[in-house]
């Protein structure tokens, strides 16, 4: 878990960056109606609680470097034994202070009266506009408010600057707290696939199977990072299926992305293996191939190396491969330079990882791509995807869909794959279905 001391090291470094007579505005997330009276499970921003650490709705986390009396402060629901009674137990005003070591904190009923007064003594006003549109208006209500005052003497702040371009940079890079934080998740999202390995056979349902993913979350006191994906045949070529309510057929692959979140941070893991337990000779051939784009891509994953490195090792050893196995005809070069890969594989080889699934930071630094640094973490997972009907390809490849997906640290030398422990060749995924 990431403690208090680490959240303090955060803002005190973003308020450095932020200078004197500035403010930042970081609100949380509202809890949301699935139906009727029924509320969908809470889950904080992931910029607030990568400064606060608190885990309540309607809250809002306030900086002001250099500010005599207080520099953190936080605005959140009061505590309401009645209310409590009903939701659960809140920290309070008190406990902001106490527990999460604001140096002031208000009730959240008065932020329309007190955030202005603190927003009149600064010049400069971060806060990224365009992510909740009603608290934006909120935001330009209480500044149009303070140009009305004008006359009276108020000031008004003249610059409004994008929080994100400070605050996700920061996120990019992981401190060890973080890292043990993500290798925790990757290992019990690890354990959960190696349990749908083993639980799964032909006639049962992508639910029974998702079922076995939450069981394991669950008992580790995790959830879902995202919506897992548990797609048989046909629907292994569907990159985003979430349906997981189809039979699962003796002779089809079984693709899994699925991964746990764990104090905020995700796992995202994908491995693809046959519902019957043995690859058929088409699917083994295929799967190699992706296997080894993303062996190819992984050792890509070093310090000095740009962004798209890894994506332009998996691509060449796809295309190579699809070329060996008469699914592409051509020479690779020219096939890679008019993209003829992406009839097949159309997403890229990997997002950044962190507090949001495809979490925050630039991919590009002035026009170019962004090198890969100590403390990034990144995603590597290459596919082939060809349902039934492709043009041109013959028929024992149709409705076969393959991604492997492993979550890697860049660190000082040899890239560090967080979720290794579950298999990735042929004969381990054979040996542990066989073993279930």
């Amino acid at each position: 878990m990431i403690t208090q001391k680490e959240f303090s090291r955060r803002r005190n470094q973003l308020m450095r960056m932020m200078g004197k007579g500035s403010i930042a505005i970081i609100p949380t997330a509202t809890e949301q109606i699935r139906n009727r009276d029924v509320e969908f499970p809470f889950r904080p921003d992931s910029d607030f609680y990568y400064l606060t650490g608190l885990h309540e709705p309607d809250a809002i986390a306030v900086l002001i470097p250099k500010r005599p009396h207080g520099e953190y402060l936080l605005f959140c629901n009061e505590r309401d034994s009645e209310m409590e009674t009903w939701t659960g137990r809140r920290i309070g005003t008190a406990g902001a202070i106490e527990e999460f070591n604001a140096d002031d904190a208000f009730p959240i009923s008065d932020v329309d009266e007190i955030l202005p007064g603190l927003m009149e003594s600064c010049e400069r006003v971060f806060y990224t506009m365009g992510s909740r549109p009603a608290f934006d208006r909120r935001v330009m209500e209480w500044v149009n408010r303070l140009r009305e005052g004008v006359r009276t003497g108020m000031r008004t702040p003249d610059k409004f600057v994008s929080l994100e371009h400070l605050l996700h940079d920061m996120r990019l890079y992981k401190s060890r707290s973080e890292i043990r934080v993500m290798r925790t998740a990757a290992r019990v999202a690890c354990r959960a696939h190696r349990r749908a390995m083993q639980a799964c056979q032909p006639g049962v349902h992508e639910y029974e199977i998702e079922a076995e993913l939450l069981h394991e979350f669950r008992r580790a006191d995790m959830v879902p990072a995202y919506s897992s994906i548990v797609g048989g045949g046909a629907n292994g070529c569907v990159l985003h299926y979430t349906e997981n309510s189809a039979v699962l057929n003796d002779g089809d692959l079984l693709l899994i992305d699925a991964g746990s979140e764990y104090d905020c941070y995700a796992s995202d893991v994908t491995r693809t293996f046959p519902v019957n337990g043995r690859f058929s000779t088409a699917q083994k051939a295929l799967y190699e191939v992706v296997l080894a784009a993303q062996t190819a891509a992984i050792k890509k994953v070093r310090p000095g190396n740009h962004w798209n490195a890894p994506h332009a090792a998996a691509v060449r050893v796809m295309t190579r491969g699809l070329v060996k196995l008469g699914i592409l005809k051509g020479k690779p070069a020219d096939l890679i330079k008019k993209e003829a890969y992406r009839s097949f594989y159309m997403h890229r080889t990997g997002h950044w990882l962190g507090m949001d699934v495809h979490d925050v930071g630039d991919y590009k630094v002035g026009g170019a791509w962004r090198e890969l640094e100590p403390g990034m973490v990144l995603t590597v997972e290459p596919g082939l995807y060809i349902p039934a009907g492709s043009r041109g390809v013959a028929r024992k490849w149709w409705n076969i869909g393959i991604r492997i997906e492993d979550d890697v640290l860049v660190t000082k030398d040899e890239p560090d794959v967080l979720s290794e422990a579950v298999p990735r060749t042929v004969a381990e995924i054979e040996a542990l279905m066989a073993a279930g």
